[in-house]
């Protein structure tokens, strides 16, 4: 590999990472609105809007898993960890210093959207540990399975298991910490996971797209990986 082409896989490395950790901050923050969509004209979901940018980051970690290999991928995991700390830890501050009479965002209105950010942080946090390390484990058992083949198979089969235990573990802890009422779980398990399914399939062509774009680029054969920045 040239010079210029390491130069450049870094630097998308860097982009991804970026995209990955935005999508995870940005999901914690916006998770109290909820909406409903209707897809198919008979089944009605009712959802965070936290989800719709979440699904982006298992897309980003099972494609830094086939290029860069599974060490990148962990790497951008924990990164995301620290990064939802540090913005956790600005919303706090923020949160405990008073607002001017003119402040067009009072005390009161600041509080209910972001009081519950904490908690959201804490319940996202584990069930991000556990599904991130999950999805990248089975990805890369698949992919060693299969010398490297059926990227669909690896793809499909990592999410969609990695996404049950993510929707489970981040709705039983919120309703624990009666952040959602405990009615509320089932229907909230079943269109969270079910919403995360769809994602995953149809983000199958896309992934595809992105690895034949790096194996081109990069010269890399079937189940090769990028190694250099190790």
């Amino acid at each position: 590999m040239s010079l210029k082409q390491k130069l450049l896989a870094h630097q998308i490395y860097l982009i991804l990472a970026t995209l990955f950790i935005t999508a995870l901050v940005v999901s914690n923050l916006i998770f109290q609105k909820f909406f409903t969509w209707n897809p198919f004209g008979w089944y009605h979901f009712e959802l965070s809007v936290g989800i719709l940018p979440y699904p982006i980051t298992f897309i980003i970690t099972d494609i830094i898993s086939e290029i860069y290999g599974k060490k990148k991928a962990n790497k951008v995991v924990i990164a995301g960890i620290f990064a939802s700390l540090f913005a956790l830890l600005i919303i706090i501050i923020a949160d405990g210093a008073p607002a001017t009479q003119w402040s067009p965002v009072g005390d009161g209105m600041y509080h209910k959207v972001f009081g519950f950010s904490s908690i959201a942080v804490f319940s996202s946090m584990m069930a991000y540990l556990i599904a991130q390390f999950v999805d990248i484990k089975i990805f890369h058992f698949w992919k060693k399975l299969t010398h490297g083949k059926h990227l669909w198979l690896r793809n499909n089969f990592s999410t969609i298991s990695s996404q049950f235990l993510d929707t489970f573990t981040v709705l039983l802890l919120l309703c624990s910490f009666n952040v959602i009422e405990w009615h509320l779980f089932g229907k909230l398990l079943i269109n969270g996971y079910l919403f995360k399914v769809i994602v995953a399939l149809f983000d199958t062509p896309f992934i595809y797209a992105a690895v034949y774009y790096f194996r081109r680029r990069f010269d890399l054969k079937q189940g090769e990986e990028i190694e250099f920045l190790d």
